[in-house]
């Protein structure tokens, strides 16, 4: 019988642990023995390397625009206009219509929460409103009182937008948002009789973002500004960075989950895929500056571990070796006196 042992039961369940990393063993017979030598050569040899070895994990994602954000209303009447799904909103442009009157955005960080005019108590609010006015080209001091020059520049957007000019602004005739946004869902259709508080429509933001629902207990895997490799319909392949992994867990259908939004290097390529199911493949560990070698040059030694038959010119003998992370069909070996550049034997190919 050969001295190449065959991969017994504990070999084998470290490798399927190791996930794909396992399909590239390859099962000899026979036992090997540490120290082991002998003039039979290996069917094959391949290199002893020194380098990086990562670890990686694919878990699904989806391709859009990030989370989708309700507009709710704050107008009574009937619902006159709506954007299309898919356009792009930016300050003071319209979202949409209720008796004619059209219903802007602006950009802050929270919404109106009352009218603001002349003699309303100072508050950042007012200064998020100057500001937006500013940005508009209205001749206006930023600060947080509403002041005459507020008023002037109120009433001069107001006849431009095609809105009543009352020099007081309403949340009814304003809608606050972080920012751009783009036009997702529409909630109501034209006609409708509409009131306060109801939602009209949903809006993401405009940039492309693919979104992971991370299971909890891998949330370590997830670092923000790590590189990611997303794979999308038809086998094209972007690079990607995390730009955001969230801190509270979700629950959903038994599982519980963390938000991860990750930035594509280069979204154009993407085109104008939207809500599209993709692969997103996680580096799960990393093992920097260490030596590897092929999978299927591990042996189970008789006397337990594993061991590596080295190569020297028409000698041949088993080291004992350390195993550490799979990867890409590599496996990091430490000990037995191994250096970068020596041969192993490995299976004919």
């Amino acid at each position: 019988m050969s001295r190449r042992g065959i991969v017994g039961a504990a070999a084998l369940v470290l490798l399927l642990a190791a996930g794909a990393a396992a399909a590239a063993l390859i099962t000899r017979s026979g036992g090997a023995a540490a120290g082991e030598q002998t003039a039979t050569l290996p069917p094959a040899t391949a290199a002893v390397e020194r380098g990086d070895l990562i670890d990686t994990l694919t878990v699904s994602g989806t391709l859009g625009h990030g989370p989708e954000q309700p507009v709710v209303n704050a107008a009574g009447g009937t619902l006159t206009e709506l954007p299309e799904e898919g356009e792009v909103i930016s300050r003071g442009e319209e979202l949409y219509e209720v008796n004619r009157d059209p219903v802007l955005l602006m950009y802050g960080p929270k919404p109106m929460h009352r009218t603001l005019e002349l003699g309303v108590p100072d508050g950042a609010d007012v200064r998020h409103l100057e500001k937006n006015l500013s940005e508009l080209g209205y001749k206006v001091e930023v600060d947080d009182h509403f002041g005459l020059s507020t008023l002037a520049a109120v009433r001069k957007w107001q006849d431009k937008a095609g809105l009543p000019v009352t020099g007081s602004v309403s949340k009814a005739e304003v809608v606050v948002l972080p920012g751009e946004v783009r036009v997702q869902a529409l909630r109501a259709p034209v006609g409708t009789s509409v009131h306060a508080g109801q939602t009209l429509l949903t809006v993401t933001g405009v940039e492309r973002l693919v979104t992971v629902q991370l299971d909890a207990g891998r949330q370590s895997l997830a670092r923000k500004g790590a590189p990611v490799q997303v794979e999308l319909p038809g086998e094209l392949e972007l690079k990607g960075k995390i730009s955001e992994v969230g801190t509270v867990a979700k629950q959903a259908d038994g599982d519980t989950t963390v938000d991860v939004r990750i930035r594509l290097d280069d979204p154009g390529k993407a085109g104008k895929l939207d809500q599209v199911p993709v692969s997103v493949e996680l580096q799960s560990e990393i093992r920097r500056d260490v030596l590897s070698v092929p999978v299927e040059a591990l042996l189970a030694l008789r006397q337990s571990g594993y061991g590596v038959e080295v190569v020297e010119g028409s000698n041949v003998r088993v080291v004992p070796v350390t195993a550490g992370i799979f990867a890409n069909g590599r496996v990091e070996v430490s000990g037995g006196g191994l250096t970068e550049g020596m041969r192993v034997g490995v299976p004919a190919t």
